[in-house]
């Protein structure tokens, strides 16, 4: 039994299909057969259960994959920790956040407390957050929706209200609050599921036993802001996305959401079980230790919201 043999077996019981496999590990697919085959023979028991060329892991592979899994993860993390010690800087950490708005100011707090660290970034959703944890592909993330991996551990960061943004001259440009069912036939600019802002707007509906009419989704949470000044529907946005100064602020009119938890929650989330450099270490010490501080958001108030003045002219629903 060697390493080779043992990183084959982790990519063919991922993909469980020796073609893809193969084809991943840029091997003859004969060879990959033959090496998991070797392997069988040195455990004194099969793995897979054969069904053409796909295949499926049995109870014994099932068995051995998590010690697999744990001893090459252990090896990739000696590994991490040797180029780190060699390196005169403090490491890389690596975080992943659904908008990038949301990080942004703390990671430049970070960096200019810590200018030898290597930081990268990642904008991503909560399926794909979940999947680079597992993979040990980021050090943290920063999530607005719970991430439930056995081996994660998460601290609350931030709460803040999320209210109901309407272009200028909507009928709803004034109210102080605003309940769900009066936003039934009302067209919303939102996210594709999977990002915060639609689990959020579904299940604030399904609460009411409706389902929101969309009129846009994106992959850009930062970008609802402006599609709903350009008046193509209403929207939830939360504080932080209003960082940017009063000049540069996209005028639109806020409104509190009256329904039960329409508020969001980021957390530090990270998986326990993943080595952290030096500079992943202190950018958890310094994330918790530092107060999550977006830019003050306004009280909506009646009338016009302090981002501008709405324009003379705009219509109004009765």
């Amino acid at each position: 039994m060697d390493l080779l043999q043992l990183r084959y077996f982790q990519t063919v019981a991922r993909y469980e299909h020796i073609s893809r496999a193969a084809e991943e590990l840029r091997i003859a697919q004969p060879s990959l057969s033959r090496a998991i085959a070797r392997l069988e023979a040195d455990l004194g028991a099969t793995l897979f259960d054969r069904q053409g060329r796909r295949v499926r892991l049995n109870q014994y592979g099932v068995i051995f994959l998590r010690h697999v899994d744990r001893a090459l993860s252990e090896l990739d993390d000696g590994r991490r920790a040797v180029r780190e010690a060699r390196d005169t800087g403090l490491g890389r950490v690596s975080v992943a956040s659904e908008t990038l708005l949301t990080v942004t100011p703390l990671l430049g707090r970070f960096r200019a407390a810590h200018p030898r660290a290597d930081v990268r970034l990642y904008q991503s959703n909560a399926e794909e957050m979940d999947r680079r944890l597992r993979a040990r592909e980021v050090d943290f993330c920063v999530a607005s929706q719970p991430l439930t991996g056995t081996n994660f551990e998460s601290v609350e960061l931030k709460r803040e209200e999320v209210l109901l943004a309407v272009p200028y001259g909507h009928w709803l440009d004034g109210r102080e609050r605003v309940t769900i069912p009066e936003l039934a036939d009302e067209p919303f600019v939102s996210t594709r599921v999977g990002h915060w802002q639609r689990a959020l707007l579904d299940r604030l509906f399904a609460a009411e036993g409706l389902t929101p009419l969309l009129s846009c989704e994106s992959d850009e949470p930062a970008a609802s802001q402006d599609m709903i000044s350009a008046g193509l529907g209403i929207g939830l946005i939360p504080a932080v996305s209003r960082q940017a100064g009063t000049e540069t602020r996209v005028p639109v009119a806020w409104v509190h959401v009256d329904a039960p938890d329409c508020h969001r929650v980021l957390t530090l989330v990270w998986n326990r079980d993943t080595h952290l450099s030096e500079a992943a270490l202190k950018f958890r010490e310094f994330t918790l230790n530092t107060p999550f501080v977006t830019r003050h958001l306004p009280e909506p108030r009646g009338g016009q919201a302090s981002d501008g003045p709405a324009p003379a002219d705009a219509p109004r629903r009765p």
